[in-house]
This record gives C-alpha cells, sequence and structure tokens, in this order.
C-alpha cells in the first residue's frame, strides 16, 4: 500500500494510524461498472475510496435506480460505516463509475481506532454528517429544483471529478436524477443550442464556465 497517497488523503491522521492501515487493511482495485455492494450484503468491512468515483443508489423491483450520492478519492461509504458496526446487512448498491482503488478496514480494528484515535474518530463522524448532508441535498434538489436547474448542478458536479469530457448516455443521466431520457435529451439539446456543451455519441463535451448561471 502506498503510505505517501495515504498521508496526502488523510493528513490528519496519526502516524501509528498510517501504520496500522497499512498493516490490517485490504486494497481492491476495481474497474469501472463493477459492482462493489449489493442489496443484502452482510458488511464486514468499511469501504474507503482511495482514487476514482464510487456511485451509491438504490433499486426497486422494476430496476428502477434512485441515486444516493458519489463518493471520491478520501472520501468513506457512511452506510458501510453504520452496517459494518452494527451486524447489518446492505440496503444500497455501489458501483465503480471509474476504475477505483478500494480500502477495506475490517470491523474489529475500525471499533478499536474509534477510542484509540481521535482523527479516525473525527473521520468517522466527519463522514456521517457529509453524507447525510449530500442525501438532504439529493433530496432537496428533487422536492424544489426544476429539472433544468437538476441538470446543469449534476453536469457541473460531474466535470469538476471527471473533467470536461462526460462519458456517460442520456439514459445514465435520467436515471441518476430519477427523470426520463426524452426529457433529458431536450434539456441537453436546449444547452447545446446555447453554446453550452456539445452533444457526442454516448459523451457530452461541456464548453461552458463552471460557475455560469442556470439554463433559461
Amino acid at each position: 500500500m502506498d503510505t505517501e497517497r495515504l498521508r496526502q488523503l488523510f493528513p490528519t491522521f496519526e502516524e501509528p494510524l498510517f501504520e496500522e492501515l497499512v498493516k490490517h487493511g485490504t486494497i481492491r482495485d476495481v474497474k469501472a461498472g463493477d459492482t462493489l455492494l449489493r442489496v443484502g450484503q452482510t458488511i464486514r468491512s468499511t469501504m474507503i475510496i482511495l482514487d476514482g468515483l464510487v456511485k451509491l443508489y438504490r433499486e426497486d423491483e422494476d430496476g428502477k435506480e434512485f441515486f444516493i450520492y458519489h463518493l471520491d478519492a478520501g472520501q468513506a461509504c457512511s452506510l458501510s460505516l453504520v452496517c459494518a458496526a452494527t451486524h447489518e446487512t446492505s440496503e444500497v448498491l455501489a458501483k465503480a463509475l471509474t476504475d477505483a482503488t478500494v480500502l477495506a478496514i475490517p470491523l474489529e480494528f475500525m471499533d478499536q481506532w474509534m477510542s484509540k484515535y481521535k482523527s479516525w474518530y473525527q473521520f468517522v463522524i466527519t463522514s456521517y454528517r457529509n453524507r447525510f448532508e449530500e442525501l438532504l441535498k439529493t433530496i432537496d434538489a428533487i422536492a424544489f429544483s426544476n429539472m433544468d436547474e437538476r441538470l446543469e448542478d449534476y453536469i457541473k458536479k460531474q466535470v469538476a471529478r471527471l473533467g470536461n469530457s462526460l462519458k456517460m448516455t442520456h439514459q445514465d443521466i435520467a436515471t441518476d436524477l430519477n427523470s426520463s431520457r426524452e426529457v433529458i435529451s431536450r434539456l441537453l439539446k436546449k444547452m447545446e443550442a446555447k453554446g453550452w456543451l456539445i452533444i457526442h455519441r454516448n459523451s457530452i463535451e461541456w464548453i461552458k464556465e463552471i460557475n455560469s448561471s442556470s439554463v433559461t
């Protein structure tokens, strides 16, 4: 395990904690599209993202997805923290959107470190809070924002994470925004007409400044 990478991602961790992460943690390299967490899966370790982007979502009986939030490098899946601590099974799915590297921490060490290392305790509490706030933002967007505003915000966030060229279909975006492909296609064409982006086959190229105003 690259300890220097860990120090870059978690600069507040104590040196002995880095040593324990290297000793007890398990590195897993995954490919884009791989499923990292399934509904009903017993969680025996927590999941920390070292590189890449992971999506958490729920799925109904018909296979329709409901997007929850993304996990970037340096972030932990709070649901895996909770489920591991309470010996529960997962009620969500997690999928790698890009090639990713994940660090798995077994339950017994996660519990020990909560009382042993102040930085780990603060990391876990902060992860709970941040993921909860992201979930609230998702709910607020659905409840209070127009779809054009949600789409623009979504694209800007993806551009900030992945760069200006986004390899995703209109259906991928519609699924994440709990909308239809037809609605997303119409709004993307509206953005393209305004010179905000260029639509390619199975990808979108954003060419407008990130801090620009909403679609009108």
